[in-house]
């Protein structure tokens, strides 16, 4: 890898040498400055990973951006609407199958899952099973620029919400798994589906596992405390955050209490 790019004057251009981003105009505070779709490879050939929101401007820019050279695939992280929305319409406009592990999130017969390798302009993806932040969540593995493209299983900044369709005990499980994979690889970036790059692996899934934790034990006082409903232990354990970030805080928390529950707390 011949180092990070670091970002341009305007919204795109971080990555690495073969993996480069052009963000999506949907900045909110979900989505941090707004998704990035990943274009792998720098060749006749590319891949393509989460072409974003159904946001024609956006779309046709990526496409301006390719230029001549063609998608061989569309790639999606997970089939939440600001990473897939504009999957279709994008492979429409380059003639190109969607890729998912979902089936709903499909054009055509190839799935996507855990161990696949695809194949570009000489360079493979290895494909990663992160479940938890949702049901689908997949990672990707690119050796020739020593980074992992991570969806919003790791964003670069803040932390990820368990969407209803996830569940945190996969997700603990992600992070372990995420964790040791980059440090036996020797990854020397994540590249996540909002917010900038990461160039320390393994001290951000650090963070992220102790994060969790903390939260959990945050929890199991404030239920103690007398909070019961997700949203009392949102305003005792989330105080500090934004309240325009409450909803999202709400869904983590259930996820949250559930795990409790499962382990019978």
């Amino acid at each position: 890898m011949s180092g990070l790019r670091i970002p341009l004057d305007g919204p795109d251009g971080s990555g690495t040498a073969n993996a480069f981003a052009v963000l999506a105009p949907n900045p909110s505070p979900m989505t941090l400055d707004g998704t990035n779709t990943w274009v792998i490879g720098t060749g006749e050939e590319t891949l393509v990973v989460d072409p974003g929101p159904d946001d024609e401007a956006h779309l046709r820019r990526l496409v301006a951006h390719l230029g001549e050279r063609r998608v061989r695939a569309v790639l999606l992280s997970h089939g939440h609407d600001d990473h897939s929305g504009g999957a279709r319409r994008f492979a429409e406009l380059v003639g190109a199958p969607v890729r998912a592990l979902d089936p709903r999130h499909r054009l055509g017969e190839e799935g996507l899952g855990d161990g696949d390798v695809i194949t570009v302009d000489g360079l493979e993806l290895h494909v990663v099973g992160t479940p938890g932040h949702s049901f689908d969540s997949l990672c990707f593995w690119l050796p020739e620029d020593g980074a992992v493209l991570t969806g919003d299983t790791v964003l670069g900044r803040g932390t990820t919400v368990i969407a209803p369709d996830g569940d945190l005990a996969d997700y603990l499980r992600s992070l372990d798994r995420l964790r040791a994979t980059v440090e036996e690889v020797g990854a020397r970036a994540l590249l996540p589906g909002h917010g900038p790059v990461l160039p320390d692996p393994v001290g951000a899934l650090d963070g992220y596992v102790a994060h969790r934790r903390q939260r959990l034990d945050q929890i199991r006082r404030a239920r103690r405390q007398g909070a019961t409903t997700a949203r009392e232990i949102v305003e005792v354990v989330y105080a500090e955050v934004d309240r325009s970030l409450w909803p999202a805080a709400e869904m983590s928390v259930r996820a949250q209490l559930s795990y409790l529950d499962d382990l019978g707390e």
